[in-house]
């Protein structure tokens, strides 16, 4: 028998595997299990008989090297004290207090009712977050129209926010060298591209209609990846069509149709679609840097590049812009709240995009996308009462309806890499 000492009060007792691998604490944290489950490598289940509670322990002898395996994972303790987007996988459970059942191979199930709690806690926090950062990014925009200066302090936020999440410990801090941040240059690279065309979108048209254009994205996406070998079914060919029709529609239509507005929206798309391209090939060898911290990081890179030129594009206008803005709002306090509001929920929305993708089925993640978008278009046009016609609102549901069957007829893809993750 092999004796393993988890508690100074609790010892449990393991039998002998036919796996010759060796024992490590770590690989007993039910994050990291869930992260590396592998059918080739079955759970075994282990129950303290004499425990009046159902504690039940995960063992898998490790089918990489140690040294690989990931030490950039979140604290059960720290996580249920995080309400801005850590890990939900812990958040269902905590909020209905109902236990896990085992199955027969030793994975931890989560009843029905549980699962459908913890879905609607991913996607509410996520469109709420995304919902307010879309309103008070125009908001701010439409008396502060310098769309260069805002996306810059949004990534500032973001960076902000992540250097207090590691120094106070809620977020483990990755180890980073040379090669890692040689690797992220180039996706942070596009990142910049595609949010600040994005932002410049924003300031000159229609939040819903910015929306619409970027719902092409998987457009761009199947035309780059063809460009470099990658082939698609047939069915992905026909599913971009009525996402070319509709936004075309909806262009055409557009009550707020500015050409400036037009190709931020479209630049935006290649920016985030080179992002995704790019970070399958340089981040391949970072697998154990979790989305959140990658995601961190290219914020940290994105606003190096973004800020010196956002300052030699309209650095010269901000002082009249900031007077302007006062004088036209009445008091400094709501504009410092707009800007400060949307800078925050940038970073927020996109923390918790990461997130879902880590907790659901990319199927799931990509269909909850898509309707992420309708939802924002939705509240922003009662916020705003930007004015719809007709063929512009059904320009913009077969647009919406085309990422949908994208979505659907991408859903077989074997994996998705932390740079895949929607903006």
């Amino acid at each position: 028998m092999l004796s393993l000492n988890l508690l100074p009060s609790s010892n449990v007792t393991f039998s002998k595997t036919n796996h010759k691998c060796p024992i490590n604490s770590s690989l007993l944290d039910p994050i990291l299990v869930n992260r590396h489950r592998n059918p080739q490598f079955p759970f075994h289940t282990f129950q303290k008989p004499t425990s009046k509670i159902n504690n039940i322990v995960l063992f898998r002898p490790s089918e990489e090297p140690l040294s690989q395996i990931s030490k950039s994972r979140l604290d059960f303790g720290k996580i249920l004290t995080t309400p801005f987007g850590f890990s939900s996988r812990f958040v269902a459970r905590a909020a209905s207090g109902a236990p896990q059942e085992a199955s027969p191979d030793g994975e931890i199930e989560v009843s029905k009712p549980d699962k459908n709690l913890k879905l609607a806690l991913i996607f509410g926090l996520w469109y709420f977050q995304n919902i307010v950062f879309n309103i008070y990014n125009k908001k701010a925009l439409n008396i502060f129209p310098y769309p260069w200066f805002l996306a810059s302090f949004q990534l500032f936020c973001g960076s902000v926010w992540m250097f207090i999440l590691w120094s106070l410990k809620l977020q483990p801090c990755p180890k980073i060298n040379k090669s890692f941040i040689v690797a992220l240059l180039g996706p942070a690279l596009f990142h910049t591209i595609g949010h600040i065309s994005a932002c410049v979108s924003f300031s000159k048209v229609a939040v819903s209609f910015t929306h619409v254009i970027k719902s092409a994205e998987p457009v761009f996406s199947v035309v780059f990846s063809s460009f470099i070998g990658e082939s698609y079914p047939l069915k992905v060919w026909l599913s971009i069509l009525p996402i070319v029709f509709g936004c075309s529609l909806a262009a055409v239509t557009e009550v707020s149709f500015n050409f400036g507005g037009l190709w931020g929206a479209m630049i935006s798309n290649v920016g985030f679609v080179l992002r995704n391209i790019y970070s399958k090939k340089s981040l391949q060898n970072f697998k154990e840097v979790d989305g959140l911290n990658l995601y961190g990081w290219i914020s940290i890179i994105s606003l190096v590049y973004l800020f010196p030129v956002a300052v030699f594009v309209e650095g010269s206008q901000w002082v009249t812009g900031y007077h302007k803005a006062i004088a036209s709002i009445g008091t400094p306090s709501t504009f410092y709240l707009w800007v400060m509001l949307s800078g925050l929920f940038y970073h927020l929305y996109n923390q918790s995009s990461y997130q879902a993708l880590d907790d659901i089925s990319p199927l799931t993640f990509s269909v909850g996308n898509t309707m992420k978008r309708v939802v924002v278009i939705i509240a922003t046009v009662l916020v705003f009462r930007n004015p719809v016609r007709p063929l512009n609102a059904l320009g913009s549901a077969i647009a919406i309806f085309g990422t949908f069957l994208y979505s659907q007829a991408t859903a077989k893809k074997p994996k998705v890499q932390a740079g895949d993750k929607k903006d």
